[in-house]
């Protein structure tokens, strides 16, 4: 009765409009990379985002693993995109060559080259995000897979509605009322017959673990999904107090850490889980982290494969494995996605309803149209004579008297950074922010800048 039911399409829509517009961060009516395997949660998807007035471009993935079902896919995609009036984009992949060349699961293969393309694509088209089909029964699925791996607190919270550049407006949604959307629209869908094989860990999870859970358990998928909106809660609280905590500790610049004092002043399981979340994102483990606390007083350097943790007089610096101890001297860096490298700084898109400024150096407010054009955007350390336009003060200003101004050592200076747009400086990080590209009365969306510690 309910596929029959004529305000299913609108209400869906609707919905995915609100997720789009409100968790998302993506404006009604931007352009959208929308990836599309050919099932049902990304049909729905593409129908939904198409009717709420998106402009959205189709993204294919062939990486020819099944043979004709692979091909089947990939023509129903054709099809779906030419009936809705979609651009579509295909790529073809050889999969077994990138998992002989890296080592990499077949799963994890299928997965870097995808996001790869898919972050290639965004760049090339200017679109806003990219949008993929995670459904509420996705997120029951993640907090019982990562449960039975071992995880913290960040992996039983589950996917975001946004990560990066990367946007889930289902989340919300059931795989019923994907289904009932489906019908009412009178579209089709293709089931991969790999679904149904529990040879994956995440398929035996759908299969089996949640049914199973359900039966002995009523209700048991709700009670999970609710959970781990209470341990969202509980994250936002914890990251705040890591930030707070970390902040006497860390270098103007927040590239290097006081370990040897921070030992000292702060409980041990304290320590461990500040330098645990600030190092995760480079490589290192929780062994690692324990023995650079050893070695808070000598001199000692950890290798993470992509990142090296040097510990001397005290102090912890992260730098990337091949570079010198104050970074390279200049890095291209996207305002897109969080950045990681050189320095760690949390990139977040808002609409001007959110804005609630806070007067702290490690936070900056660009008004969106700094994302226009096709701007090229850098971390490089300052040079002799540079310049910046501080907020709140008229003309120009030296850098080397900013430094001057907030007491910063030698070492201190030459570890700054400072993020330029087609090499006009926006921020001397952590230290002063200019007066480019304000938050204003005429802005509707801005972007919030916020440097790790």
């Amino acid at each position: 009765m309910a596929r029959n039911n004529s305000d299913i399409p609108a209400s869906f829509e609707r919905a995915v409009l609100s997720a789009m517009t409100g968790a998302c961060g993506v404006p009604a009516g931007s352009r959208v990379i929308v990836a599309v395997s050919g099932g049902a949660d990304s049909v729905a998807l593409l129908a939904a985002l198409t009717a709420a007035g998106y402009d959205c471009t189709a993204a294919h993935c062939n990486f020819h693993l099944r043979g004709a079902e692979s091909q089947r896919d990939m023509h129903h995609v054709e099809a779906l995109c030419e009936t809705l009036g979609v651009d579509l984009s295909i790529k073809h992949f050889d999969v077994a060559a990138h998992t002989a060349a890296t080592g990499r699961s077949v799963e994890m293969a299928c997965r870097e080259l995808r996001y790869a393309w898919f972050t290639d694509l965004l760049e090339r088209s200017h679109a806003r995000a990219i949008a993929v089909g995670h459904h509420r029964e996705d997120q029951a699925e993640t907090f019982v897979l990562n449960l039975s791996r071992g995880t913290g607190l960040t992996g039983l919270t589950g996917m975001r509605a946004r990560n990066g550049i990367v946007v889930r407006p289902m989340l919300e949604m059931s795989r019923q009322q994907i289904e009932d959307y489906l019908h009412a629209r009178g579209l089709a869908w293709v089931d991969d017959s790999t679904n149904a094989q529990n040879d994956f860990r995440r398929n035996s999870i759908r299969n089996r673990v949640l049914p199973l859970m359900d039966e002995c358990l009523p209700g048991a998928t709700d009670a999970i999904l609710a959970t781990m909106s209470h341990l969202q809660d509980n994250k936002v609280l914890y990251d705040y107090a890591v930030d707070a905590l970390s902040a006497p500790y860390a270098s103007p610049s927040g590239s290097a850490l006081a370990l040897a004092r921070m030992c000292d002043e702060l409980p041990q399981p304290v320590v461990r889980m500040l330098l645990f979340e600030r190092l995760k994102g480079v490589g290192f483990n929780m062994a690692q982290v324990e023995n650079i606390m050893k070695a808070r007083t000598g001199t000692a350097r950890f290798d993470s494969g992509s990142h090296i943790a040097e510990v001397s007089r005290g102090h912890l610096t992260i730098i990337g494995a091949n570079d010198a101890v104050l970074g390279p001297d200049e890095v291209r860096v996207s305002l897109r996605q969080p950045i990681t490298a050189p320095v760690a700084i949390d990139v977040t898109e808002h609409h001007i309803r959110e804005f609630h400024p806070e007067r702290d150096p490690r936070v900056i407010y660009l008004d969106i149209s700094v994302l226009e054009g096709d701007p090229v955007f850098t971390l490089r350390h300052w040079r002799r004579g540079d310049r910046l336009r501080p907020f709140g003060m008229k003309g120009e200003k030296l850098v080397s008297d900013i430094f001057a101004d907030a007491r910063l050592t030698a070492d201190a200076k030459r570890a700054a950074w400072l993020l330029t747009r087609d090499g006009r400086p926006l921020w001397l990080v952590g230290i002063r922010a200019s007066s480019h590209y304000p938050v204003t009365p005429d802005t509707r969306r801005y972007l919030q800048l916020r440097l790790h510690p």
